[in-house]
């Protein structure tokens, strides 16, 4: 059986099991493919589980372990370089691992269709939250040509404070949500910005796809201003990562 797989903690939320599951079904592979989720709370036990599970051909890598995963790879394609961040690891036939970054492919991708009626270099982006699905948006935005802020609970040299974004929100009409903040099951929550000062100029991206309409989009779509979920970045991601698992 070749074995594909998700490591992260908690995988409560993810979608990969179902998806490749399907995949396999309309492929005609369910009898020679499986898709499995492995909880990783430390990506110290990732050697262990290699080692247990000798028929994986390919994983997926989500929260926490996106940039911590790389130290245990033996190289990194352009895309994960790009990024500073893996989501997809191929098994090598030589026995190497390699990592690459499918999300900057999704969200560019998607964007760009989300984005299709505007003069994309005009626009201005703050993304919020800056780990590893940050880093995939923020590579993407700056091949965009898109001027951005990262926004953090914790302000430095590269980014300003959720209290700062009053300042900025009239001027940078693109917001992404790259944190958690709103995924089930605490889908009453949303990110701290000031939806009030929101307009129908504004466009809301949310990289959470559970709940499909998040508490952060809601509030955005009752100021008039444009939303899209993260499942078109997901089908896009997911689909990316098959083709390089099979390249």
């Amino acid at each position: 059986m070749n074995a594909y797989a998700l490591i992260g903690f908690p995988l409560g939320h993810s979608f990969s099991k179902k998806y490749f599951t399907e995949k396999f079904e309309k492929m005609g592979l369910s009898e020679t493919h499986e898709y499995k989720l492995f909880e990783l709370p430390d990506i110290q036990e990732l050697p262990q589980l290699l080692k247990n599970e000798v028929n994986l051909k390919g994983l997926n890598v989500t929260i926490p372990h996106k940039q911590a995963v790389m130290p245990f790879l033996d190289g990194l394609d352009a895309s994960a370089e790009k990024v500073g961040a893996v989501n997809v690891i191929k098994f090598k036939e030589d026995g190497r691992l390699i990592g690459y970054n499918s999300d900057y492919y999704g969200f560019k991708t998607s964007l760009e269709d989300f984005l299709s009626e505007v003069d994309i270099p005009s626009i201005k982006a703050l993304v919020l939250g800056n780990g590893g699905a940050g880093k995939a948006v923020v590579a993407a935005l700056k091949d965009l040509g898109i001027a951005y802020k990262t926004v953090s609970r914790t302000k430095s040299d590269e980014n300003i404070g959720y209290d700062e974004i009053p300042t900025f929100i009239a001027d940078y009409q693109l917001i992404i949500n790259c944190s958690p903040v709103g995924t089930f099951p605490k889908a009453d929550q949303c990110p701290v910005i000031p939806y009030e000062s929101l307009t129908e100029n504004h466009f809301l991206y949310d990289l959470v796809y559970n709940p499909l309409e998040t508490l952060f989009l809601q509030k955005g779509k009752e100021q008039g201003a444009k939303t899209h979920n993260g499942l078109p970045m997901l089908h896009l991601q997911a689909e990316k990562a098959w083709e390089v698992w099979n390249s």
